[in-house]
């Protein structure tokens, strides 16, 4: 019986038993909600083998694809870091408009004096800088994943030169990796379950309530990029109908990040999508990673609309000239936010300097971050860690595109 189980499961597509799991999850946190701490045991299990498997993986397969790189790779990188970058701007031009479309207020009355947010942009880059020269060992540890990218491309360089067999070895580790990966991807279905049982048993949604205005607006503009503004950027690269890459990826990609919350627990997942859609091993195992550290959108979003409901709650008008500041500042700053604690809501007081808005306001609209950080937080990384897929395979496609060898039938990830 047992067995039989267990090829039913290993043969049945993993987007299905997510659904199937993601139902029971919300079945046992609304009929039985006396089996929530129990049930989430599995999410938190998930979640924390996939934080602790990523930065090695991270580490063993960048290496491995710079010991074995092609010539062509590094030039290859070059289109995916500048749609990071476009992405990551445009999407904070979107916050920037749905503010002034639909300006909000808050009201101003949660502080917390323990949080400590970077003096300015320059700290943020300065914090940022200093993390690539981080011990690879402590860098390990705590998940510092522009220092493994540092540390991983040289020694991948330096192994370049060793021997077939030195360089067989290491890639035996990344295949090896690779399937411990696999083995806790296949544990998704049980996960997603916990995780949702625990949102929905243990966070109420009637604090959210004063903030709606504020999470629609949100919410809408993390909408509207990965739906209007990503397709668009897609279409314009690759000169096809640029949905079902899009939907594949927020299927795919997105649902993960957005129970997990994580984009670091993410990279394994989205490295397994971005196999499934057969792209270039040499480009994605660094561009993943790499997205992950710099390609915020969702961060750029937060960070210029909760500062511009600050700048509207204290009735100061906003020029277009510091508006566009402002999306310069958010763009900078969400690319910085992996290396602050606290991610993109400690960035708003840089924003809010722009206004001359001063800290102790700035922090209260951190705290009113983090309330509605049930809802926000998760879709913000829902729209970063898929986009980091989805720019990734533009740049790959978009190449093809013009080589003529794209097909309509590359933009969906296969089920192997």
């Amino acid at each position: 019986m047992f067995r039989t189980l267990a090829k039913k499961y290993e043969e049945t597509a993993l987007i299905k038993l997510i659904i199937i799991g993601l139902i029971i999850g919300i079945v046992i946190a609304v009929a039985a909600p006396q089996l929530v701490p129990v049930v989430s045991v599995l999410g938190d299990f998930f979640v924390k083998a996939l934080k602790g498997v990523a930065p090695l993986l991270v580490f063993v397969l960048v290496m491995n694809a710079m010991a074995q790189k092609s010539n062509d790779t590094e030039g290859s990188m070059k289109p995916v870091i500048e749609l990071y970058v476009i992405g990551t701007f445009f999407a904070s031009l979107v916050g920037v408009c749905a503010s002034f479309l639909f300006p909000t207020t808050l009201h101003l009355q949660v502080t917390d004096a323990k949080l400590a947010p970077p003096s300015g942009i320059v700290e943020v880059l300065h914090n940022l800088v200093m993390s690539i020269v981080d011990n690879p060992i402590h860098a390990l540890s705590t998940a510092n994943y522009i220092s493994i990218l540092a540390w991983a491309v040289l020694i991948g360089i330096a192994f370049h030169r060793g021997s077939d067999n030195t360089k067989n070895i290491i890639a035996d580790a990344a295949n090896a990796v690779t399937q411990l990966v696999k083995w806790v991807i296949d544990f998704a279905p049980f996960g997603i379950m916990g995780l949702v049982a625990n949102a929905i048993g243990t966070s109420g949604l009637s604090a959210l309530l004063g903030y709606f205005h504020l999470l629609a607006v949100l919410l809408g503009s993390f909408f509207a990029v990965a739906l209007i503004m990503n397709p668009l950027i897609v279409f314009f690269k690759i000169r096809r109908n640029p949905y079902p890459l899009v939907l594949a990826t927020l299927r795919e990609s997105g649902l993960y990040a957005f129970f997990t919350r994580s984009s670091a627990a993410n990279i394994p997942v989205n490295l397994s999508l971005c196999k499934r859609l057969h792209l270039n091993e040499d480009l994605y195992t660094i561009s993943i990673p790499l997205g992950a550290t710099i390609n915020m959108a969702g961060a750029a979003i937060t960070i210029a609309v909760l500062s511009l409901a600050a700048a509207n709650t204290l009735g100061i008008n906003v020029d277009l000239p510091t508006a566009l500041l402002l999306s310069l500042i958010s763009t900078v700053g969400a690319c910085g936010a992996s290396g602050v604690a606290g991610g993109s809501l400690l960035l708003i007081p840089v924003a809010c300097a722009s206004f001359g808005i001063g800290n102790d306001i700035a922090m209260q609209v951190v705290g009113v971050g983090f309330i509605i950080g049930v809802l926000q937080d998760s879709c913000e990384t829902a729209l970063n860690s898929s986009s980091d897929v989805l720019f990734t395979a533009t740049a790959e496609f978009s190449d093809r595109r013009k080589k003529g060898t794209l097909k309509d039938t590359d933009l969906v990830p296969s089920e192997d």
